[in-house]
């Protein structure tokens, strides 16, 4: 049995509310809590975890976590910088943050290790999604710039050695202004991204082709996206407090159909959330509002005021609670898992644990015409690496296979060199012999 709750935070200290989406009731409130746009998170179904903006203008961040049966602050954890965006992965194994440096970071939430760190954007990460899958990583920054990330990748030793080549896997740099909002399909290899900015555009962009599809303007600039799971539109809110309709597949650069606005049409619409079970639409406002629309019809179902209205809406996400037990004790399967509270997330990598085990570095003659390559995989390592990336069938698995299918091809030509070159060395050999016997 699972339940379906919705959870939204505020900029303003108003904690974090709670409310069962079927009923309107609301649930626990948890304390303390003002956190950026995209600055809220469920941990799979063990936590709630929020960066906050209190010592945004300080020299490090604050990540708070609640367990879900508690209200107050469970565990408190200080970045090296302020966090300005904040997820986690399906099974709360992992929390992603982005820095208002650009950078961004990956904690393993059993440990508390800080896995990864890496400069990511020019300026502030503002927001950042998982595909589907959970094996890429989509971020979008202050300067208009979207990127694309295989955690493959990220994680390779040989990457971490050699950081000629570039991490991410596409790059998406047609914003003139700030991206507000990402939602990616479930398409895996060929999924379509949605970026949404304050330029009054939301664009379209092919993953398999790593290219812009279509670029579609709004009257207003779209502070919030919703993906329909039916997969042909979406639901952009914009900051005229209008919820529009845009369809992926549009031959128009214009959108103008929306679905319903806010009662004030001056509060703009702030964030936007779906729930396909039931298909509904949750939108927050700046005027503290959380509405949940029924799309089909365009009219709102129920409302919640969140803080007494004193502060904006500025993060919203629906989560299924799985009940278990009997009807005298049902209990939600979250609050069973309250018992191992997660550690404090490290602000520093830890040093020397990087390994290069499979990889065999191989250094070509100067005067050799071989290309140089700055490090060389055997072919039978990188065979064996596809064979089990076939295995798998993840976006970024697939995008890596294409990768090491290349490789493959270059250490073979590179095989076939070293060859040609052992020949004409031991052809000269022989020669010498043969003319120094003579002589």
């Amino acid at each position: 049995m699972e339940e379906t709750t919705v959870i939204a935070s505020s900029s303003f200290d108003c904690g974090i509310g709670s409310w069962d989406l079927k009923t309107g009731n609301e649930q626990l409130r948890f304390k303390q809590c003002a956190s950026p746009s995209h600055g809220l998170t469920a941990v799979g179904e063990k936590f709630l975890a929020a960066s906050q903006l209190r010592n945004a203008s300080g020299s490090s961040g604050s990540v708070f976590f609640w367990s879900w049966n508690k209200p107050q602050v469970e565990v408190r954890s200080f970045p090296v910088e302020s966090i300005t965006a904040l997820t986690a992965n399906s099974e709360g194994t992992y929390i992603v943050g982005g820095g208002a440096s650009g950078d961004i970071f990956i904690w393993e939430v059993a440990t508390g290790k800080l896995l990864k760190k890496w400069h990511a954007h020019y300026v502030s990460v503002t927001c950042l999604v998982f595909s589907g899958d959970d094996s890429l990583l989509v971020s979008g920054s202050q300067d208009g710039s979207v990127r694309v990330w295989s955690l493959i990748r990220l994680f390779d030793d040989q990457q971490r050695q050699h950081q000629e080549r570039t991490l991410y896997e596409h790059k998406f740099d047609e914003h003139t202004m700030a991206v507000n909002d990402i939602v990616i399909d479930y398409g895996g290899c060929n999924a379509l991204i949605v970026s949404a900015s304050k330029d009054q555009t939301c664009k379209v962009w092919s993953l398999s082709q790593g290219k812009l599809l279509r670029s579609i303007i709004f009257p207003s600039k779209i502070n919030a996206l919703a993906l329909d799971p039916g997969g042909s539109v979406f639901y952009a809110g914009g900051g005229d407090g209008n919820i529009y309709i845009g369809a992926l597949n549009s031959k128009s650069d214009y959108a103008t159909q929306f679905l319903g606005s806010v009662s004030d049409p001056s509060k703009a619409i702030t964030c936007l959330a779906y729930c396909a079970d039931g298909n509904l639409l949750i939108s927050g406002s700046e005027g503290g509002v959380i509405c949940v629309w029924n799309p089909r019809s365009g009219q709102p179902v129920r409302s919640f005021t969140f803080g007494h209205g004193k502060g904006p809406v500025n993060n919203i996400q629906v989560v299924r609670k799985t009940i278990v037990g009997n009807a005298n004790k049902a209990q939600s399967s979250w609050k069973r898992n309250v018992s191992s509270l997660p550690p404090p997330l490290e602000k520093y990598e830890r040093k020397g644990d990087d390994t290069m085990d499979g990889i065999v570095i191989v250094d070509p003659p100067l005067s050799s015409d071989v290309p140089v390559y700055s490090s060389y995989r055997s072919a039978d390592l990188i065979n064996e690496q596809v064979k089990e990336l076939e295995q798998q069938g993840s976006a970024a698995t697939e995008i890596e296979m294409e990768r090491l299918k290349l490789e493959y091809k270059k250490s073979i030509q590179m095989n076939d060199q070293w060859q040609k070159n052992y020949e004409n060395l031991l052809q000269v050999v022989m020669e010498e012999e043969l003319n120094g016997g003579s002589n």
